[in-house]
């Protein structure tokens, strides 16, 4: 049987998302018990693996249906570069994180995954043109409807 399919999105790119998704999963019996797909930035990712002196190893794959059993799954989410100033939220950073949501809920409503799990988003600068929602949260909830709740 499938492993479920845990979709993880990598939060605010100067917050503690990677650090956190990458800590978790330097358990190796982590990925005994699900299939992590990282919504986020390869260069963010790799640029906070060798910044924190992190083991983690992950394979970039193009769409949820690629993820593999036994690994990190990475999913670029973002396609332009993302300047990474840890500890400081920036609009750009709040942005990335809102980029990385938005995919995972159209893979959702593909059930391309199981569970979403968000890494940290600092709302304050997850504020945009177009973005019209006081925080993720709500964001969540309005993209499944029927009055469905995020946590």
């Amino acid at each position: 049987s499938k492993k479920i399919r845990v979709a993880i999105t990598h939060g605010d790119t100067n917050g503690i998302g990677y650090e956190l998704i990458f800590k978790a999963f330097s358990e190796p019996e982590m990925l005994e018990y699900c299939t992590p797909i990282i919504y986020g930035s390869p260069k963010v990712a790799a640029y906070y693996r060798k910044a924190m002196n992190l083991p983690a190893q992950f394979s970039i794959i193009q769409k949820a249906e690629d993820a593999e059993d036994g690994r990190i799954n990475l999913l670029p989410a973002v396609d332009e570069e993302v300047k990474v100033d840890m500890g400081m939220p920036t609009q750009e950073s709040g942005t990335a994180a809102i980029k990385a949501l938005d995919r995972a809920m159209t893979d959702y409503r593909d059930e391309l995954f199981d569970v979403l799990v968000t890494a940290p988003v600092n709302n304050q600068n997850a504020q945009f043109e177009g973005f019209q929602f006081k925080g993720h949260k709500e964001y969540i909830e309005t993209c499944l409807g029927e009055g469905a709740k995020g946590l």
